[in-house]
């Protein structure tokens, strides 16, 4: 089975048609799970808000499934942490990310945000 974890940053580009766009959705496509932290939908529908764009962006949403984690994520906040330094969100997804899979060699992580897939890379999720 072939999942992903899912960034906010990428939903926002195809969203907005952004250069790249069509290529992450036919990306998307691509894969048998797609994952999120639910701070996404506010990220996505906040960034549509700001832009005035009156889309419903269910469309989008609707393949996700999402991470909610139980439990604090101190220790993957920490891991995530320990390999470098994120904005809080950032970190929030990448910590989920590790929730789900905590040897993540098998699960891709899906950003537009540079320092975020650095840092996804040095944490051994392969990114695309």
């Amino acid at each position: 089975m072939k999942a992903a974890f899912v960034d906010s940053s990428c939903l926002v580009a195809v969203a907005f048609g952004e250069r790249g766009g069509k290529r992450l959705a036919t990306l998307l496509g691509g894969f048998d799970v797609l994952l999120a932290s639910n701070l996404l939908e506010a990220e996505l529908r906040c960034a549509l808000a700001r832009e005035q764009v009156e889309t419903d962006p269910s469309p989008l949403l609707q393949p996700l499934s999402w991470v909610l984690p139980d439990r604090s994520l101190g220790s993957e906040l920490a891991r995530v942490l320990s390999a470098g330094y994120v904005r809080g969100a950032d970190a929030w997804h990448l910590a989920c990310a590790l929730y789900v899979e905590p040897e993540p060699r098998e699960l891709t992580f899906l950003s537009l945000d540079t320092p975020q897939r650095r840092l996804a890379k040095a944490l051994g999720f392969p990114v695309l």
